[in-house]
């Protein structure tokens, strides 16, 4: 399969300190890549750099898109070429209800018109799939969603969506087992031949159900080890601090 995303040895900054230190990663169309790392590792840095967030200074490095260099691309272009990110943290927007929120999401990215109908039949599968309530659709953006809601109706976006690359940040996070089922069951519907998903994560509960490529560990800003869902392994009966010692031997 060809390559989808490259980051080439990127280093990324904020003012207060450098983050990531040369970091490269290559996701070809068709795979599924994880980032396991302990808290402050770098692992959403990654992720906001990769669709340009302002607050992270690319300061050395490349990043590759569907054969384009993206990495001066402002995010909004950055999206409408194909990449998905769902957020840590949701945001909560009143005012806008999550149908017209997504519908307007994907005429941008797709550029033409959307039959409201059509729309409508696509979401309400995915819902279904997802097992959320109809009434989610009139609901504002995130506004007074559980934490599992507002996961659930990150994946509904990107299953509606349907980018190239989705980047899903702590996606299981706060999540009962349930809750990650669901969330996996959206991944596995979404994931094709011709796309790919990097998961951004600290825990190991939902690689328990998503079937998975690469796994990368992430450390004080470098990917010190990759391999396959057997790292994923190594890491719940070690720790993250076995790597620490392997990187600085």
């Amino acid at each position: 399969m060809e390559s989808l995303l490259k980051v080439q040895n990127l280093y990324v900054a904020t003012p207060d300190r450098e983050i990531l230190k040369g970091i490269n990663l290559n996701v070809k169309k068709g795979e599924v890549h994880v980032i396991m790392g302990p808290n402050g590792a770098g692992k959403s840095t990654l992720a906001n750099a990769i669709l340009s967030n302002p607050l992270y200074k690319k300061t050395a490095g490349k990043i590759v898109f569907d054969a384009q260099d993206i990495t001066n691309n402002s995010t909004d272009e950055i999206a409408r070429k194909g990449i998905f990110m769902s957020f840590q943290t949701p945001e909560e927007v009143e005012g806008i209800s999550v149908f017209n929120f997504i519908k307007t999401a994907k005429a941008k990215i797709d550029g033409k018109n959307i039959f409201f109908k059509d729309l409508q039949d696509e979401m309400q599968k995915n819902m279904k799939a997802l097992k959320i309530k109809d009434n989610m659709l009139e609901r504002d953006l995130n506004v007074g969603f559980s934490g599992g809601e507002k996961k659930k109706n990150e994946i509904l976006q990107m299953l509606t969506l349907n980018p190239k690359l989705a980047i899903l940040d702590e996606t299981d996070s706060g999540l009962d087992v349930d809750a990650i089922k669901l969330v996996s069951k959206g991944i596995s519907l979404f994931k094709k031949d011709n796309n790919a998903v990097v998961i951004i994560t600290h825990s190991t509960k939902i690689l328990q159900y998503v079937d998975v490529d690469y796994v990368h560990v992430l450390i004080d800003g470098k990917i010190v080890k990759s391999g396959n869902r057997e790292l994923a392994k190594e890491i719940e009966e070690k720790g993250y601090d076995s790597f620490k010692v392997e990187n600085n031997a």
